[in-house]
C-alpha cells in the first residue's frame, strides 16, 4: 500500500500543528517520524489515521484521494494507529478487549477468537494470557495486544507514536524485531519518534519535523548531527553537572516491605539525604514503582518503617506526606496525574483555588505564567487530553509547588526530546540545588548514569544496596540489572 500526503494543514486555535506537510510512505518500509516535542508528528499520524480531520490537504492511497471521517474509516481502509497511550478498556480481559477491536469480531464465537488470539501471539512471540484482566499487564503487554488487535483488522499501514516509551528493554527488543517482520511482508510502518538511536537502529528513511513543517528527508545510514541539526537547528554540548553539598537525611526506609498481587519487595533499607538524587533502574515490573509509591504514600507499607523529616509516616494518609512536601509524577499521565475533559486552566485552578471560592482570572495568569516558563505548546484553555504526551508531561511539572522536599519522579523525560530532556533535568537540579531530594526511575540507562548521585537496582523485588553513580556506566548498569554483577 503507498501512502501519500501533500500540503497538509491543521491548526489548533493560534497554534499551527501542521503547516504544509507533505510526506510519501513505500510499501514495506518503516519511515521515521523524527522531531521535538510540539514538532507536529503525534497530530499528522492522528489526521492519517483518522482521528483528526485536516483543516485542508490531501491523502491519497495507491494514487487515489481518500478522506477518513473516524478511525474505523481509516482501518477499513487498511490504517489502523497504535498510540503512545492504549487505547485498551482495563476493566476486561486480554480476549474481550482483542474481540471488541472490530465490529465483525463480535460474531466471532470465544473459541475462534481465542484461537486467533494466540495463532497471532506465537507468531511473534508475544505472551498474552487472553484470560488476564488487562488493568494487570505491563505498558508493553498493553501494546502487544494493540498489535495483534491491529493485524486481526487487517492493516496494512501501521502507525505507532512514541511505542517505546515506559516499555522494557527486552520488550523494545521483541517490538523492533516484530517491525522489521512485518516490513518483510509487506506492511508499511509509520514510526514516530523523538530518540535518535531508535530511529537510526530502525528506520530505513527519516522525516523530520520542526515546527509542524518538514525540516528535511534523510535515508539511511544517517548521520546523528545531521538530524539534531534538522530538529533544533543547533547542537547540543554536554555539560558538566555542579556539585552541590549534601544536607540531612529527608526520606528513611526502615527494613520496609511492599506486597501486590504479582510481587513481594522485602527489606528494603535506604536513607536519602537533602538535595540528593537517587536513581532507580531495573526491568519493569521489579519493584521500583512499589517503592516510589510507599514513599510517596499511596500505597501502604506492608512491614517495616518510612519516614520523611523525621516524622513516622508509616501507613499514615497520602495528605500527610503532602503536607510534609512530598510530590509523585507518575508515568501515567491522563490516568493518574491529569484530568481528562478540563483544561490547563482549570487544573491551575484546583491546585490555586480555594473549597468553595475559584479566582478565574489569577488562575488564568497562573496558567499562563506556567505555560510559558515551561514551555509547553498550548493556552490556558487547551483541554489537557489535546496536549503531545510531552507537553503533557511539562504540564505536570509546570503543577509542582515551589518548594518541595522530596519529588518522587516516575520517568521524568518519558516521551520527550533531547532539548526538552535536558531543560527538564536544568529544572529538576535547580531544586536539587534548593535541598530537594529527588527519587526517580527511568529506562534510559544513560539518564540514570547522567543525573543520579547514588543508584539502586531493583531486580525481581530484591532491591540493591545503593551504588556511587560515578563509579558505574550505563553497561555495567545494564549488566548489574541483568543480574551478571553486583
Amino acid at each position: 500500500m503507498h501512502i501519500e500526503l501533500q500540503n497538509i494543514h491543521k491548526s489548533f486555535g493560534t497554534v499551527h500543528a501542521n503547516a504544509g506537510i507533505s510526506l510519501e510512505i513505500r510499501e514495506g518500509t518503516i519511515q521515521g517520524l523524527l522531531g521535538e516535542n510540539g514538532a507536529g508528528k503525534t497530530t499528522l499520524a492522528k489526521i492519517l489515521s483518522g482521528y483528526q480531520r485536516m483543516d485542508s490537504g490531501n491523502i491519497l492511497i495507491d494514487h487515489k484521494p481518500v478522506s477518513f471521517g473516524s478511525p474505523a474509516e481509516a482501518i477499513r481502509a487498511g490504517i489502523g494507529m497504535l498510540h503512545q497511550d492504549a487505547l485498551d478498556i482495563p476493566a476486561l480481559d486480554v480476549l474481550d478487549n482483542f474481540m471488541l477491536g472490530s465490529d465483525t469480531s463480535l460474531f466471532l464465537s470465544p473459541r475462534q477468537a481465542k484461537l486467533k488470539l494466540l495463532d497471532l501471539c506465537q507468531r511473534f512471540g508475544f505472551a498474552l494470557d487472553p484470560n488476564t484482566s488487562v488493568n494487570k499487564l505491563t505498558v508493553g503487554e498493553r501494546q502487544q495486544l494493540e498489535i495483534v488487535r491491529l493485524l486481526a483488522l487487517g492493516v496494512r499501514v501501521m502507525i505507532l507514536d512514541e511505542p517505546t516509551t515506559g516499555i522494557s528493554s527486552p520488550q523494545k527488543v521483541l517490538l523492533f524485531r516484530t517491525l522489521h517482520r512485518l516490513a518483510s511482508e509487506g506492511i508499511s510502518i509509520i514510526f514516530v519518534s523523538h530518540k535518535l538511536d531508535e530511529i537510526e537502529q530502525l528506520c530505513s528513511e527519516v522525516t523530520v519535523l520542526r515546527q509542524g513543517t518538514v525540516a528535511g528527508s534523510v535515508q539511511s545510514p544517517f548521520s546523528t548531527s545531521e538530524l539534531v541539526m534538522l530538529m533544533f537547528g543547533q547542537q547540543f554540548s554536554v555539560s558538566p553537572r555542579p556539585g552541590i553539598t549534601l544536607g540531612e537525611p529527608l526520606l528513611e526506609l526502615d527494613d520496609a516491605a511492599v506486597s501486590s498481587y504479582r510481587l513481594n519487595v522485602a527489606h528494603m533499607n535506604l536513607s536519602v539525604r537533602a538535595g540528593e538524587v537517587i536513581g532507580l533502574a531495573g526491568l519493569e515490573g521489579s519493584g521500583q514503582q512499589m517503592l516510589m509509591r510507599a514513599c510517596a504514600g499511596i500505597t501502604p507499607l506492608a512491614h517495616g518503617k518510612i519516614s520523611i523529616h523525621n516524622h513516622d509516616l508509616t501507613n499514615r494518609p497520602y495528605q500527610e506526606f503532602l503536607q510534609l512536601g512530598v510530590s509523585f509524577v507518575p508515568a501515567a499521565r491522563l490516568e493518574e496525574g491529569l484530568l481528562p475533559g478540563m483544561t490547563l486552566k482549570e487544573h491551575f485552578a484546583l491546585l490555586n483555588g480555594s473549597e468553595f471560592v475559584i479566582n478565574w482570572r489569577q488562575a488564568e495568569e497562573i496558567a499562563q505564567r506556567q505555560i510559558s516558563e515551561y514551555n509547553v505548546v498550548g493556552t490556558p484553555d487547551t483541554l489537557v487530553q489535546s496536549l503531545s504526551g510531552g507537553n503533557q508531561q511539562r504540564a505536570l511539572l509546570a503543577m509542582l509547588r515551589p518548594e518541595l522536599r522530596l519529588l518522587i519522579l516516575e520517568h521524568p523525560t518519558r516521551g520527550l526530546d533531547i532539548g526538552s530532556s535536558r531543560w527538564i533535568w536544568e529544572h529538576l537540579l535547580k531544586r536539587r540545588e534548593q535541598g530537594t531530594a529527588i527519587l526517580f526511575t527511568s529506562t534510559d540507562l544513560d539518564e540514570l548514569v547522567e543525573y543520579s548521585d547514588r543508584i539502586v537496582v531493583f531486580s525481581s523485588g530484591i532491591m540493591s544496596a545503593p551504588v556511587d553513580a560515578r563509579q558505574v556506566s550505563s553497561e555495567s548498569l545494564g549488566y548489574m540489572i541483568g543480574g551478571k554483577s553486583t
